[in-house]
């Protein structure tokens, strides 16, 4: 199986042992605590999940420089965005060397992790704005990605984390939350040794599903990991339920038996192009994946990013950064000339006219209006999931 990203072994910050569990837990309740943003919960997380293995917990704040403008860390360890724990008021722990870091999602705010702290420090406006530049290549408050990274506070607290849960994902999406460690050992009682891993926030049309037998054809792969986002997304997206539904009903009839699975991760969608999708080829490496999936405008939003921005990225990787493979995708559409969906590069006879397309916006207006998209771009079993969702917001 593929070694995870720089090291032999998986290094996941979950304190799995029940006794220094229960020990930890008791001791969270006698520290200093804060509530810490959305964003840091979620890297929390994937930190305990194994996702971001090597990390040990939060950077500093010359680590995330560093890591915006190189992507690597001081020490010279590739990672590709930064990972801060910012929060606004530090008088609840003042200056405190170990501490609990509180889940702002979850009702109580139950403790996620607890902190050794190496590292208290107020970020500049500059350096926010110099990360925010390299990272999501613009400073546009109306990006999604860029008003959250820029709302959580402008101190950073750093060190090592022991993580003591999951948040939400683990008891919303019990069927399909997993960490790195789940998916390595899935993947290894499944007997797949080229695996190929696709990204998704959304549900999946029959493009989307054509492009994942596509690739594991061109690709040769024993399996397929359908690793679907469960944190928070932008207004407007369809919430995580409703898509594991959807990609669920798809898998169990258009797959054959043992060839994908189904999955998902806490985190909150960066919507950083070319940089997440990096992060994401990174973790996917971390969970077993030989290859991975990029698209066309991948992990983007708006007009931020070029259609191929998140392909070309990769490049420009310093060298031997991730050993996982990238399966460079065009568009796929059902061609009316063909019968079958394709590659829209690999049509080059064919006009826009000869593709059956629908925009974002069309499709909303057909679900909501009880109207199935036609069944070159939505199988019906998955079309009649969507159209109950929207039918359910009237």
């Amino acid at each position: 199986m593929i070694k995870p990203v720089g090291s032999d072994t998986l290094k996941p910050l979950f304190v799995y042992d029940p006794d220094a569990h229960h020990a930890l837990q008791h001791e969270a309740e006698t520290l200093p605590s804060v509530i810490i943003s959305s964003q840091a919960a979620g890297n929390a997380v994937m930190l305990g999940a194994g996702y971001f293995s090597p990390l040990a917990g939060f950077m500093t704040v010359a680590d995330a420089v560093s890591v915006a403008q190189t992507m690597r860390l001081t020490d010279g360890r590739f990672f590709p965005v930064p990972l801060l724990c910012l929060i606004h008021d530090l008088s609840a722990i003042g200056s405190a060397r170990r501490i609990a870091l509180r889940d702002p999602n979850v009702e109580g705010n139950p403790v996620l992790a607890i902190m050794d702290v190496t590292a208290i420090e107020e970020v500049s406006a500059e350096l926010m704005t110099l990360m925010t530049e390299q990272v999501y290549r613009t400073q546009d408050a109306a990006h999604p990605g860029v008003a959250a990274f820029n709302s959580q506070g402008q101190y950073a607290i750093s060190g090592p984390i022991q993580v003591l849960n999951f948040s939400y994902f683990q008891t919303d999406f019990p069927d399909t939350f997993r960490t790195a460690v789940e998916i390595r050992n899935e993947i290894a009682e499944r007997g797949w040794q080229r695996v190929v891993a696709f990204q998704t926030r959304n549900p999946m049309h029959l493009a989307h599903e054509e492009l994942c037998h596509m690739a594991m054809q061109r690709l040769n792969c024993d399996g397929l990991v359908i690793h679907m986002l469960l944190g928070k997304l932008k207004p407007g997206d369809i919430p995580a339920p409703v898509r594991d539904a959807s990609i669920r009903k798809m898998v169990e009839l258009y797959f054959p038996p043992n060839s994908a699975m189904v999955t998902g991760y806490g985190f909150d969608m960066l919507y950083a192009g070319p940089r997440e999708a990096v992060l994401h080829a990174y973790f996917r490496q971390n969970m077993g994946a030989t290859h991975f999936i990029i698209g066309r405008d991948h992990a983007g939003v708006g007009d931020y990013y070029g259609a191929f921005d998140a392909q070309t990225i990769f490049d420009e990787l310093p060298a031997n950064a991730l050993q996982i493979e990238i399966f460079k995708a065009d568009h796929t559409a059902y061609s009316k000339k063909l019968n079958r969906v394709v590659m829209m590069c690999e049509a080059p006879d064919h006009t826009k006219d000869d593709f059956v397309l629908l925009s974002g916006t069309r499709v909303r207006e057909l679900l909501g209006s009880g109207i199935a998209p036609p069944p070159e771009f939505s199988r019906p079993e998955v079309a009649q999931i969507l159209m109950d969702y929207y039918q359910s917001l009237d």
